[in-house]
């Protein structure tokens, strides 16, 4: 009986251990599972959603780290046999951490850059098995896709002669001229009451009235005029029309540079206008905003539906207007006037391709 006895003991102890081994194994796969669905639960939740055949939302929530990673292995890598476009980089770290951007996250981006970098992995490979990484990809490259790349920027010797040296790099500009004081902090998403209740879709920037306010990215002047939210502002669309940048809030009396009108092609780093606090009223050239700002926002366009909708993406700037502060334009005032230009010209390649292509050979706000 005591070996019958010790015999059921040990088979009961198999079984035991046969279910333990079991229940271990489909934890490791639900962990697997998990991990590998980590992006995928986040897009669906943080990232973005895409509905039909465009995107119909996107949370852009890139740290100015990443941004700054990011963009040094763009311009470490331009031109050698292994480069490697912030845009892709970003996308991939999305992709594989569902759109966080934590300490992790640059770890992971770093390895990316590096083992591309030295030839161990290309990017098609790396990318491979992320299934919303053409999302991700997509996303970015709509809200980041006008600011690094090829231009040429004006040099003047000692004798006045001037020359233009190529370059490539950040092509986008910090939207306030160099030199005047400003604050700011993340105020995307807060609370607005004027009209009705709504959330803020821009980023503001305190400062003083008459600020020269410069323009982000070359493009055309679509929108200019008396808005009775915005006050006096400018909106001005990328050549690729998958960007609306949005000015507002300017300067009462004297908002616009001179000659600035809708169809305007201007190039990044033209002061396009001034703060000031206009807005908050249906009659014009009113003051109304307690606080002197300029709000600049972002509207990402993938389809043009999207443009004037209740399915607008505009998306935060915070991070992003403290990577553009690493390129601001200087300005000087023009005699006794209240007119400020830009010191230091550039030639952006894309005005000149859009100018062939559209027909338009009109002169810009600044730039010969």
């Amino acid at each position: 009986m005591g070996g019958e006895r010790r015999n059921g003991y040990i088979d009961r102890l198999r079984k035991g251990i046969l279910v333990e081994c079991g229940v271990v194994a489909l934890l490791a796969v639900l962990v697997a599972g998990r991990a590998q669905s980590r992006a995928e639960q986040s897009f669906g939740t943080n990232a973005l959603s895409i509905e039909q055949d465009y995107i119909k939302w996107v949370d852009f929530t890139v740290s100015y780290e990443a941004l700054c990673c990011a963009y040094e292995w763009d311009v470490k890598t331009h031109g050698t046999e292994h480069e490697i476009g912030w845009v892709d980089l970003l996308a991939y770290t999305a992709a594989r951490t569902g759109g966080t951007f934590d300490k992790q996250a640059l770890k992971i981006m770093e390895k990316a850059a590096q083992d591309v970098f030295e030839g161990e992995k290309t990017f098609e490979e790396l990318t491979a098995d992320l299934k919303y990484f053409p999302y991700y990809q997509d996303a970015y490259d709509a809200a980041l896709g006008g600011l690094v790349g090829e231009f040429k920027e004006e040099c003047v010797d000692g004798a006045g002669n001037v020359t233009y040296r190529d370059c490539y790099g950040l092509k986008g500009y910090f939207p306030l001229a160099r030199g005047f004081e400003y604050s700011h902090y993340d105020d995307f998403g807060a609370g607005r009451s004027y009209g009705y209740q709504r959330r803020h879709l821009g980023h503001d920037m305190m400062g003083r009235i008459g600020t020269p306010i410069i323009c982000v990215e070359s493009g055309v002047v679509e929108a200019l005029g008396w808005n009775q939210y915005g006050g006096w502002r400018i909106g001005i669309r990328s050549f690729d029309g998958r960007r609306y940048y949005y000015y507002a809030h300017l300067r009462q009396n004297y908002p616009y540079a001179e000659g600035l009108e809708e169809g305007s092609v201007v190039t990044a780093g033209d002061v396009i206008g001034y703060m000031g606090h206009t807005g908050y009223s249906t009659e014009e050239n009113v003051n109304n905003i307690e606080v002197t700002h300029l709000h600049w926002g972002l509207e990402l366009i993938f389809d043009e539906s999207q443009k004037e909708s209740d399915n607008e993406i505009w998306i935060d700037l915070y991070a992003l207007t403290r990577f553009l502060a690493k390129h601001t334009q200087e300005t000087e005032k023009v005699g006794d006037t209240r007119e400020w230009v830009r010191t230091g010209r550039i030639v952006d390649p894309a005005v000149e391709e859009y100018k062939a292509a559209s027909g338009n050979h009109t002169e810009d706000t600044e730039t010969p």
